[in-house]
């Protein structure tokens, strides 16, 4: 195994003198995070034209091939996710309608309570354009802003305050107004409407867009750090994993390379384990260390711990992350196909009088 050895100092406590152990084998952890990335981009693409080939069959008055439609789309409507989640802990009964929308939902807060914020770093499709547009914009800049503390940790609690405020109105209805409102018209074709926003989107929207493409470009992980209400959901969540990125401070070398790979820009060098809602265990730290064995991601080594005891401290590598992300997916998809409650099983007949006028429905409290 090849070595280096740093430079001795006269201070015999300083940690530079350690040697620095190569990787071998080398990381693997960003190649199988953005291989599920990208094949997670595939499936929702996929998912998605399916789902646009399905509205035009209804456009077009019926016209055409007709195939089922794509439940999974459903996972695109995390507030539905939400409310129907709640439904089901009042009441004891899966949703009626977009029920695949609350499976995907629990899913994905699942993962969060073991993995902590893997969903976003691992899956999420707007995580994984919003990591590419910084990428972006920092080839075509030469660099990222980085914004003062005092504008940065104000702005980072924008996504709290629009997940207080979704929270507070799916927290005041009691679950007959839950179902009421999913069995309105609006309800039923809420993920067309969600489709048509972007097929007919008005100037302003497509100005908002915009704007947030090139801060995304300009700022590192603006729309994930800033704005993304489900990202704080999953935050909070995270903060239950015993999951953690941890730091060995006999073997760590002080070289600082990790806190600067973070992609939340936390102070990873510093501390022992990171608890931060911020931190999504997308491992970069991990593979920018140069030290073997200094940082990890793994689980947690208090005999407290729910976890059993064979497990504390266990290590996770980039396969076991995976591995448990696409176990709980699928295992979510199954056991709602396997219970008949992955379809919202709504007539065609009812179908073919909305779809073609989904533009027209309104929100049924405006």
């Amino acid at each position: 195994m090849a070595t280096s050895t740093l430079p001795a100092s006269t201070n015999p406590t300083d940690r530079t003198r350690k040697r620095v152990i190569r990787r071998f084998p080398p990381d693997r952890s960003q190649l199988l995070r953005h291989t599920a990335q990208w094949a997670f981009v595939a499936l929702n693409g996929l998912i998605g034209l399916k789902f646009f080939l399905w509205v035009r069959y209804f456009e077009r008055g019926g016209q055409g091939a007709y195939s089922a439609r794509p439940a999974g789309v459903e996972g695109w409507l995390p507030i539905a996710g939400l409310m129907n989640a709640k439904y089901l802990f009042m009441t004891g009964h899966a949703p009626a309608i977009h029920p695949a929308a609350m499976y995907l939902f629990l899913g994905f807060l699942l993962m969060s309570i073991l993995l902590k914020k893997a969903f976003c770093s691992w899956l999420c499709p707007v995580g994984t354009l919003s990591e590419n547009l910084w990428k972006i914009g920092r080839r075509l800049f030469r660099g990222n802003l980085l914004l003062p503390k005092w504008l940065d940790l104000p702005l980072r609690g924008l996504k709290y305050v629009l997940l207080a405020l979704f929270l507070a109105v799916i927290g005041y209805m009691s679950a007959a107004a839950l179902d009421e409102f999913m069995q309105t018209p609006y309800g039923l074709v809420v993920d067309v409407k969600m489709m048509n926003f972007f097929r007919d989107m008005s100037t302003t929207a497509a100005v908002v867009v915009a704007a947030l493409v090139v801060l995304s470009m300009l700022v590192e992980q603006f729309w994930c750090r800033y704005l993304c209400p489900y990202g704080a959901l999953l935050g909070i969540a995270a903060l239950f994993s015993p999951a953690r990125i941890r730091r060995d401070r006999e073997a760590c070398i002080d070289c600082g390379k990790c806190a600067r790979a973070c992609p939340a820009h936390l102070p990873v060098d510093q501390l022992v384990q990171i608890r931060s809602v911020e931190c999504s265990a997308c491992m970069t730290c991990v593979a920018a260390c140069p030290q073997q064995n200094a940082l990890q991601f793994a689980l947690s080594p208090r005999k407290d711990s729910i976890l059993p005891a064979r497990w504390h401290g266990r290590t996770l590598g980039p396969a076991a992350v995976v591995a448990v992300l696409a176990y709980i997916f699928f295992g979510m998809v199954l056991w709602a196909r396997a219970t008949n409650h992955w379809q919202s099983n709504i007539p065609r007949s009812v179908y073919m009088q909305l779809v073609p006028r989904a533009n027209e429905l309104r929100h049924p409290g405006m």
